[in-house]
């Protein structure tokens, strides 16, 4: 697989789902790659295995408070770090920017914005902000119009069939469980069944042939992308 530039890596440690969800939306429709978490432990944990261009956080994170790691994360990290709070008192907001934090941002916030914001981050650490198109095989995937071309011609996708196809592609190479398909294209707050991936990836190769047999079965389990040259 090809990328035109650098992945940005966002991580998002939210306690809120819905949160969670809306930030890791934004990121695949900018082309950026994310983790998230849903307590301080989990994020610490990941902070340790990879590295990120920019950190979201929530202040009030269980088991160890967003505060706590991003003072984790300045003794040896100047990653930009944004904090997403509904507590909009002086006193959180100075501790947050005391523990390390560049921006502060209120919640409910709008998606837009919180694109925006994190944009200008990254130019100002010198970060590519996104990527202009996915190369995969004979597919191509331009990610500012949400367009996908096959063989030089556009295929008209439905918003999920494209969300389907890019996490695939984004991820080639890796089975992924038909639950696991679910949280990360749905999210976990999405009450479908297996179903539902089922009939999107059935499709899904329906419009793509004829290199419907990118996306292969695994037998009792799920799904994987596997792209003939990667």
């Amino acid at each position: 697989m090809n990328f035109t530039d650098t992945p940005i890596g966002l991580l998002i440690a939210d306690a809120d789902a819905s949160v969670r969800d809306i930030v890791r939306y934004c990121a695949r429709d900018e082309g950026w790659v994310s983790d998230d978490a849903k307590d301080g432990i989990s994020a610490l944990k990941l902070l340790r295995k990879k590295q990120y261009h920019l950190v979201l956080l929530d202040p009030e994170l269980p088991e160890i408070s967003g505060e706590l790691v991003c003072a984790q994360i300045r003794k040896n990290s100047s990653v930009p770090v944004i904090f997403l709070s509904k507590n909009t008192s002086e006193e959180n907001r100075l501790a947050c920017f005391t523990a390390g934090g560049n921006d502060f941002v209120i919640k409910p916030f709008f998606p837009r914005e919180i694109v925006a914001r994190i944009k200008s981050f990254l130019t100002l650490c010198g970060a590519e902000p996104s990527r202009k198109a996915l190369n995969s095989g004979s597919l191509i995937i331009k990610l500012y119009s949400h367009s996908v071309m096959l063989d030089n011609r556009e295929i008209k996708l439905t918003p999920k069939e494209y969300d389907l196809l890019l996490f695939f592609c984004q991820n080639a190479d890796k089975a992924f469980s038909r639950d696991e398909i679910l949280d990360f294209v749905w999210g976990n707050s999405f009450s479908g069944t297996d179903r539902t991936v089922d009939t999107h990836v059935k499709s899904l190769r329906n419009k793509i042939r004829p290199y419907h047999n990118y996306i292969t079965t695994i037998w009792g389990y799920g799904y994987k992308y596997n792209c003939p040259g990667e």
